[in-house]
């Protein structure tokens, strides 16, 4: 449904359309209550004149008349309970309805977005979004849509009734109804800023908090403790500032509110009572068009609240639909066809990308990686290392060139079976808050816990596991916290290995575990990688020297490549690499393998026979 164009509030309301039957009982509930609340005048009014008369100065009551008065009087008030519980219940579940299914589409629309979005996106306020601004949507739904029709229909009957009543009274007293919406609405123009300013400043706490957990550890390793509670302390008072700024001014309002309506109160008796005086009025009379007036506060002081929520239903929805309708710079073409029976076979076609049109990241790039070939990729930071093995699986899309896997471009594929060929263990491994278990068999639904533990094994992860307490049962902390590096990577390892890929990338996978555990892990992947196309970043000797192809990048160039025997002895960018950041590892690996030499044979076998086929 196209929806852009449309107001804010009006678009919002398309969550509630779809309850058509609820809707209808709200209706029902709505129209009840507003009718029963309206017979309660017409009825004390009837107590009044018929039940008690006044003979001749002397007052006489018809027992009767205030039995049948006191018996629909109560039944009018026990129907109007009832219509105000249905009208209360239905409203709720429709506002709650409306808000569960804005944070469904929120939360779907994010994990649709290319990495492109997340990349400029804070956290702190998505989560405003997706919490603060839906509830505020949610009041909208259910105070400033469902209650607008019942205070429309409920003021627009009272003013009629009161008209009906006594035309004098009745023009008297709406005299003092524009003062008191004009004051609502002052009030609630006052505050509509300042609301708009507190949803904002609850986002960007949302967001110093966020980092500084996030951070925790960087925190206390630079002892910046006090500067992160003073920045935190800035926004919490502004949002404190604000917050107590709202309730000073409902504080000045409101009392002008009640005196004005008091005023309207005492003129409206006044009168009646010289009505009455007069004989052109009847105490019931009198006693049901105060009872109106009174009802009509509500309508008419509902009417700046009323506005505000609209108000704040523009802001609120303004930043949800700043989510909904952000478009995925990765997106599947119409008609495209599922990526089956994958060999492996990546090519690069004069691939070019950047993240903007002035700042490209990788120019005319063009590689050839067959089934079972391992490609290392080398360079410094910010070289585009990287962004190669991110383009592979559509995370981003190609400025220019073109990418294919087994012939076929990746942009004629469905996202999902292009990125189920894929196997990738990330630079900065993320595990959920679960047992390890669950992490290891995340990407695999259907894995059975022999199917874990087999991978665990051959991550060289599964003795650790097994000397926990509760072994794979072993609840993992917030972001993995509870593990080690090297921990966290095996694992990391492990969930991949589940997926059996058909092109495996490692981004620095084993960047973070001692030589020996490095060792472990690439004796169990050689085997695995075989007949699997292999991309590493790579930063260990050994992967490097293993690599059927060593690409060197440097911005965003291949400015080598070739294999280690092969550019070992050119002049070049891979030689320089090799003796600033290689040549050290190889004469500490060799030191390594004496030492572990002269200790009991374990089993281990010789390391270039072990990473012949392969290496991560």
């Amino acid at each position: 449904m196209k929806t852009r164009g449309i107001p804010i509030p009006i678009r919002l309301l398309r969550y509630a359309l779809p309850y058509k039957r609820r809707i209808f009982l709200t209706w029902l509930a709505v129209g009840g209550l507003t009718t029963f609340q309206l017979l309660g005048p017409q009825l004390v009014q009837y107590a009044i004149d018929t039940g008690l008369k006044v003979r001749n100065g002397v007052p006489q009551g018809n027992m009767r008349a205030l039995l049948i008065a006191g018996g629909l009087i109560t039944v009018a008030a026990a129907f109007r309970g009832v219509f105000q519980f249905a009208q209360t219940y239905t409203a709720e579940w429709l506002s709650q309805r409306a808000a569960y299914d804005i944070r469904n589409d929120i939360y779907d629309h994010l994990q649709r977005l290319s990495f492109a979005y997340h990349d400029r996106a804070q956290t702190g306020q998505i989560m405003q979004r997706a919490t603060q601004d839906v509830e505020g949507v949610r009041m909208f739904v259910n105070m400033g849509a469902i209650r607008l029709v019942y205070v429309a229909a409920l003021l627009i009957a009272a003013l009629v009734l009161m008209l009906l009543t006594d035309v004098k009274l009745a023009l008297l007293s709406w005299l003092f109804i524009p003062p008191t919406a004009f004051i609502a609405v002052r009030m609630t123009t006052k505050l509509r800023p300042i609301w708009l300013e507190v949803q904002n400043l609850q986002g960007r706490v949302g967001v110093v908090l966020q980092e500084n957990l996030s951070g925790m550890r960087v925190v206390k390793a630079f002892g910046r403790e006090m500067f992160e509670r003073d920045k935190f302390n800035k926004e919490a008072q502004d949002l404190f500032v604000n917050s107590y700024a709202t309730n000073r001014i409902q504080a000045t309002y409101s009392p002008m509110l009640n005196g004005v309506w008091s005023l309207a109160m005492v003129a409206t008796g006044w009168y009646g009572a010289v009505q009455i005086a007069n004989g052109d009025l009847s105490a019931g009379a009198l006693a049901k068009f105060l009872l109106y007036l009174t009802m009509l506060q509500l309508p008419v002081r509902s009417l700046g609240w009323i506005n505000m929520l609209w108000a704040r239903a523009q802001s609120s929805g303004q930043r949800i639909y700043d989510i909904l309708d952000a478009e995925s710079a990765v997106t599947e073409k119409p008609g495209a066809i599922d990526l089956t029976g994958v060999k492996g076979h990546v090519t690069f076609e004069d691939v070019s990308f950047g993240y903007d049109a002035i700042s490209p990241v990788l120019r005319h790039v063009s590689l050839e990686a067959k089934p079972g070939e391992v490609v290392a990729l080398l360079g410094q930071s910010g070289s585009g290392k990287t962004t190669v093995v991110n383009l592979m699986p559509r995370f981003y899309d190609v400025t220019g060139g073109r990418i294919a896997i087994d012939g076929t471009d990746i942009r004629d594929v469905t996202l999902g079976s292009l990125r189920r060929a894929f196997g990738i263990v990330q630079q900065d491994v993320f595990l959920f808050s679960s047992t390890i278990a669950e992490n290891i068999g995340y990407g695999a639904a259907g894995a059975t816990f022999d199917d874990i533990v087999r991978v665990a094994k051959l991550a060289r992860v599964h003795e650790f596991i097994a000397s926990l307490p509760d072994g794979y049962d072993t609840w993992v902390g917030e972001r993995g916290i509870t593990l080690s590096g090297g921990q966290k990577q095996r694992i990391s390892i492990a969930r991949t290995l589940l997926l059996d890929p058909k092109i495996l990338v490692f981004d620095d996978s084993t960047s973070s575990v001692d030589t020996e555990t490095e060792y472990l892990i690439q004796q169990a992947l050689a085997e695995l990688m075989k007949g699997r196309t292999t991309f590493v970043i790579a930063q260990r000797l050994r992967t490097v020297k293993s690599a059927d192809q060593i690409l060197i990048l440097r911005n965003g160039e291949i400015v080598q490549r070739g294999r280690h025997e092969d550019l070992i002895g050119q002049d070049g960018p891979y030689r320089e690499i090799y003796d600033v950041e290689l040549r050290d590892q190889e004469e500490a690996f060799q030191r390594e393998q004496e030492r572990l030499a002269g200790m009991p044979a374990r089993g281990v076998p010789e390391p270039e026979s072990a990473v012949a086929g392969g290496a991560a």
